[in-house]
């Protein structure tokens, strides 16, 4: 697990089987947007397969913060890689649909932040 420190808002970029998984918190909006544009970019630059953006604990402040999202997802694009928001909360879905970026967004609303301990098996 690496952890990207910013100023403001802190991400988490984890390896998994089905890509990376990106563990963004707080909130993105002005004050954040270059931070965690930077996280972003490293993420897109330096994996493969497909970026998973968990935003469950994540407030999307203003349109800078949508903008972000949606330029990362134009970058992993470029990259050959696909960008998948995972755990939107029900305020950021409607937030996406309002602005119609469900339409372009890829959306894993069924995932659940990626865990930490290994699951049992009998």
């Amino acid at each position: 697990m690496a952890l990207q420190p910013t100023a403001t808002v802190p991400v988490r970029v984890l390896d998994s089987a089905r890509g990376q998984e990106v563990v963004i918190d707080g909130r993105i909006d002005v004050r954040s947007a270059a931070d965690l544009r930077l996280a972003l970019h490293a993420a897109i630059d330096d994996g493969v397969g497909d970026l998973f953006l968990h935003l469950g604990d994540v407030e999307i402040g203003d349109a800078t913060g949508l903008g972000v999202l949606l330029e990362s997802h134009r970058r992993a694009r470029r990259e050959g890689r696909r960008l998948v928001l995972a755990s939107i909360t029900p305020r950021t879905a409607r937030l996406l649909r309002a602005a119609r970026l469900h339409r372009v967004f890829h959306l894993d609303v069924a995932a659940d932040r990626p865990a930490t301990v290994a699951p049992l098996t009998a």
